[in-house]
């Protein structure tokens, strides 16, 4: 059997990463996702879809991302459901994310990335120029 979800999107709202009374970090939020056709008007419309991330997943994406910022997830599909104070079922359905990446989308603040910070696409200052290629072996 297979349940794999993969998504790119941008997360709504800030970030707010929680601990349990057992010190698990998680974190839930939501990802808009565009849908890949337009109405007649030209206008796209998007899906927002809940997310929870556990442990060092949601740490990773509570330090790196925030609200607005383009994320992509790999994850699986979970549904439950609850009976609220009134007798009514309702069905929720997650995605659970196992796996979060960058995009290559350009970090929003100026300047270089700092400690803890992931390397800017595109940055080459940490690499030195080969002039003689003598001793490569390919």
């Amino acid at each position: 059997m297979l349940n794999k979800v993969i998504l790119m999107g941008r997360i709504t709202h800030d970030l707010e990463l929680r601990q349990t009374p057992g010190g698990v970090s998680s974190l839930t939020f939501t990802v808009a996702v565009e849908r890949s056709y337009a109405d007649q008007n030209g206008e796209r419309q998007s899906d927002f879809i809940r997310c929870v991330a556990w442990r060092q997943t949601a740490e990773f994406i509570s330090k790196y991302f925030g609200k607005g910022r383009m994320i992509a997830i790999e994850g699986n599909l979970r549904t439950s459901t609850y009976d609220d104070k009134n007798g009514s079922r309702h069905y929720v359905t997650d995605v659970y994310v196992d796996n979060a990446s960058f995009t290559g989308e350009p970090k929003q603040s100026g300047g270089k990335p700092g400690k803890g910070s992931p390397p800017i696409p595109g940055d080459l200052s940490n690499f030195e120029e080969v002039l003689d290629d003598d001793g490569v072996p390919f």
